[in-house]
């Protein structure tokens, strides 16, 4: 799935998108201000931008002109809280993708991202799928972000698909709470790092469905989790 990154400085605004979009199966990194946001885009190269306008320091404009400057064409959609034609004119002349005006509906900057990422996907030739992982009783499958158990398909989410991995990468090797969250989410991260144990009580009863008893993740009091390989 997409790698989108999302700028923001409004800290509650962010994680609301990420969670949003996490949902929606795509890869979401999060900086809080322009200056993060290009060092982001230059260091992961994602395969969409949404920025916000309104930032202290560099803002969506400036973000938005620097990165054309250096002829990258990434697809960018700014975010603002302003109402006025002539902001929206300038965002599209210094080269952003799309526009949209706060408040706005997560369904639509959603679509609006869908549609950009269809665009670019005519101009890209196939690519080659990575090979499924396989771990005992589980199987991986890094680019459709898929779970597999026991032969049974488990519906994820992004950041699901991330902790499993994590875990069943190191069979027995104990992760701590801030170290999957890391893996998860990122060092930009502006979630708590106990959503963890959110995130492991859902993949728990999703594993459950599909094997009564379930026993693959395995609480460590104190320390975090791993993962024990349980096979049939």
């Amino acid at each position: 799935m997409a790698n989108l990154l999302i700028v923001d400085d409004d800290a509650s605004l962010l994680d609301m998108l990420a969670m949003a979009f996490e949902d929606e199966g795509y890869d979401v990194r999060t900086c809080a201000d322009g200056n993060e946001g290009i060092r982001s885009v230059r260091d992961t190269t994602p395969d969409l931008v949404i920025s916000d306008v309104n930032m202290p320091g560099l803002d969506g404009f400036s973000l938005c002109r620097q990165l054309r400057e250096e002829g990258n064409r990434v697809p960018l959609i700014l975010l603002t809280s302003r109402d006025h034609e002539v902001d929206e004119a300038i965002g599209l002349d210094l080269g952003a993708d799309d526009y949209v005006t706060k408040p706005f509906s997560t369904r639509v900057l959603q679509a609006r991202v869908k549609a950009l990422l269809r665009r670019e996907a005519l101009r890209r030739g196939p690519v080659e799928e990575p090979s499924t992982v396989t771990v005992g009783d589980l199987e991986l499958d890094p680019d459709r972000l898929a779970v597999r158990y026991r032969g049974e398909e488990i519906t994820v989410t992004v950041s699901e698909f991330r902790l499993v991995e994590a875990l069943a990468g190191r069979p027995g090797v104990v992760f701590s709470r801030d170290q999957l969250l890391n893996v998860v989410r990122g060092s930009d991260s502006v979630v708590v790092d106990r959503i963890i144990d959110t995130w492991v009580r859902r993949l728990r009863r999703k594993f459950e469905e599909v094997a009564p008893g379930f026993e693959g993740i395995e609480t460590v009091v104190g320390a975090g989790y791993r993962w024990r390989d349980i096979h049939s």
